[in-house]
């Protein structure tokens, strides 16, 4: 007779959850089988970790970062079969790893006959499957089944079983067969590398800023939403493009000034459905006769120069109209001298700022009224009200947002990594500065989780409040995702002198090349000072130059390597290894064609940067501590069973 696994003689609150695990091991054989299976994973290798960031748009080159697992897969692969292949063989095979739905394609375009198509699939199934038996190694099989492709899980177990002394070529041989005559053998090699490129990688961290500057954020989600195991930590134009999304006015055209000034306008259009034709003709008819010289954009594209930099403009006064609207309902900020428009003498052509009178380069203001300089125009409100309307209801817009959101946090503790966007933000004498959040201050770790518990809530409610916060993130100055004391676009857009220009960064940035310093920031996260590292993007590396991302402590390392060609097109990858953490540089990459047709690569610079005199195990990290709280939770149920405060049940065979 079939029962349930509650004692209701003698009901205890702990039950509650322990009846919820019984419902997945239903006796304490079951219970004691996974704790026996738990304790052996916590001796395996700690899977490798690859955190990467400020991607900024770059998804071409993303996608072949990944691909190649951040120059990982080659050695691997050359190390395990440069014996037993040729050069053409492995230049071909590794086309293949790295692009398994591409070359695929190629092939079955290519090859027609079934003989053919049978001879390819054998040349490459067998280092497929032999290259999938050493990755699953390194994981729990449960862990690494589950990244299995679901309909070919079993046939995939199997033929990892062979060849054998009792599983000969003929196993393989009638499996391919089969697949030929279906017209799957290509299907299958296809689902192969892709499955060997998600076990390369055990957890993929982006550090921040996936949107701006390059061609098509939108991409750079849609090729992360398709990864086994991605986290988002937040960055300041990630929280930009949330904001806008959520409809927040000063926000949304903050995105679309950017996105106009590097000319990433199909991002907008084609992959959010968000037309610019509202803001088009704003440009065409209240800007028709400016020259918007300063307003260029970077590249060029089907729209003539002068439209586009019309329409930057135009983006940029409502931007700074809509931004000293919300400085005003947010008097707590203290950001009142960051409110410009007011400042600007129309009859003098100048602007004083901080107590300084500048001449203003660009004196054509044909929607400001100098006694309400904040005010928009009627043409602006029903630009933006379109425009606005066309964000909150793009539908992809909207599921990469929760995406992100519902992957992502402020922070993240990887084995001795504490990993976040930009900053703490903190005084001369690196004293933690506090912002105030729901009506009280908190600084440090609390800053970060608060923030947490902002973003979260904007998502749900949109409150205006909360909208604005996101604003503040994106370019407050003791935001941590931001780090300076100002945003000066309006400045460099209309001032030549370049005083003004000038955006001082926060004294952290200079404090973490100080070893106590950075243990302080450590403990304030609860990481132990001795082996930790600190890991933040926002603030490109300057490699040209010589500036070296390991900053002089030894304790903090800026992994923002210029990803986008906007900013010096080279990048970084953070690999977290078992035996060292690796900093890996990645250059100019050419197309996915070039990679397809000529196997080009990018082959990254590699620098250690800790290395450690014994391998690190899986109950040496954040993912064995979960382990150990499993076991713990499992050893209870045991005591349960035994001491009958649960009933026992057999566990139902599967069919």
């Amino acid at each position: 007779m079939q029962t349930t696994s509650h004692s209701f003689k003698r009901p205890k609150a702990d039950l509650s959850i322990l009846e919820l695990l019984a419902l997945q091991f239903p006796n304490a054989d079951a219970a004691i089988a996974e704790t026996a299976r738990l304790a052996a994973v916590q001796t395996l290798p700690k899977g490798v970790v690859h955190v990467i960031s400020d991607i900024h748009g770059e998804d071409k080159k993303l996608q072949h970062v990944i691909n190649n697992a951040s120059g990982t897969l080659r050695p691997l692969v050359e190390d395990m079969f440069a014996g037993s292949m040729s050069p053409t063989e492995l230049e071909e095979f590794l086309k293949l790893t790295f692009y398994p739905a591409e070359v695929t394609k190629r092939v079955g375009e290519t090859l027609t006959q079934p003989d053919e198509i049978r001879s390819y699939a054998l040349q490459m199934l067998m280092p497929q499957l032999e290259l999938l038996r050493y990755l699953v190694s390194n994981f729990s099989l449960r862990l690494a089944t589950n990244l299995f492709p679901a309909e070919y899980q079993e046939l995939l177990l199997e033929m990892m079983h062979a060849p054998s002394t009792e599983r000969g070529p003929e196993f393989i041989g009638a499996i391919l067969d089969e697949l030929v005559r279906r017209d799957r053998a290509l299907h299958l090699v296809h689902l192969l590398g892709r499955l060997i490129r998600n076990l390369a990688v055990d957890e993929l961290i982006i550090a921040g800023d996936l949107w701006d500057r390059g061609p098509r954020g939108d991409r750079v989600m849609d090729y992360l939403c398709l990864q086994p195991n991605v986290e988002f930590i937040w960055g300041n134009h990630d929280v930009l493009w949330l904001a806008a999304s959520l409809g927040h006015e000063a926000a949304l055209c903050t995105v679309l000034r950017v996105s106009l000034r590097y000319r990433r306008i199909g991002q907008l259009d084609e992959g959010y459905s968000v037309p610019l034709t509202p803001l088009e003709h704003l440009a065409r008819t209240v800007y028709a006769d400016d020259p918007a010289t300063y307003f260029m954009p970077k590249g060029q594209g089907m729209r003539p120069n002068e439209i586009v930099a019309r329409m930057q403009k135009a983006a940029a006064i409502m931007q700074f109209k809509l931004e000293g609207q919300m400085i005003e309902r947010n008097p707590h900020w203290e950001l009142g001298h960051r409110r410009l428009m007011h400042r600007i003498n129309h009859q003098e052509g100048t602007i004083e700022i901080d107590g300084q009178t500048y001449e203003l380069r660009d004196t054509f203001f044909p929607t400001v009224d100098p006694d309400n300089p904040y005010h928009l125009s009627e043409e602006e409100s029903a630009c933006l009200a379109r425009l606005k309307h066309s964000f909150l209801n793009s539908q992809k817009l909207q599921e990469q947002m929760r995406f992100m959101v519902g992957h992502g946090s402020m922070y993240l503790k990887r084995d001795e990594c504490l990993i976040y966007h930009g900053c703490v933000p903190v005084d001369e004498e690196g004293n933690f500065l506090p912002i105030t959040i729901d009506q009280k201050p908190v600084s440090g770790r609390a800053m970060f989780e608060e923030i947490e518990t902002v973003v979260r809530r904007a998502v749900v409610n949109s409150e205006q409040a909360d909208l604005d916060f996101l604003w503040y993130l994106w370019s407050g100055p003791r935001s941590p995702l931001f780090g300076k004391d100002r945003i000066a676009t309006l400045e460099r857009d209309f001032i030549a002198d370049k005083r003004p220009h000038h955006e001082s960064k926060n004294t952290y940035f200079s404090l973490i090349h100080e070893t106590d310093f950075c243990d302080k920031v450590l403990r304030e996260f609860g990481m132990e000072p001795e082996d930790g590292l600190i890991v933040n993007g926002h603030v490109p590396v300057k490699v040209e130059a010589g500036e070296s991302p390991l900053k002089r402590s030894g304790k903090a390392i800026t992994i923002d390597g210029a990803f986008s060609e906007a900013y010096g097109d080279y990048g970084y990858t953070l690999v977290l290894e078992t035996d060292r953490i690796v900093l890996a540089q990645h250059s100019h990459f050419e197309s996915v064609e070039a990679a397809i047709r000529d196997g080009v690569d990018i082959i990254p610079q590699v620098q250690n940067i800790r290395v450690y005199n014994s391998p690190r195990r899986t109950g040496d990290t954040e993912r064995g501590q979960r382990i150990g709280f499993r076991i713990e939770m499992l050893e209870r149920l045991i005591e349960a069973y035994r001491e009958n405060r649960l009933h026992e049940r057999p566990v139902v065979a599967k069919t």
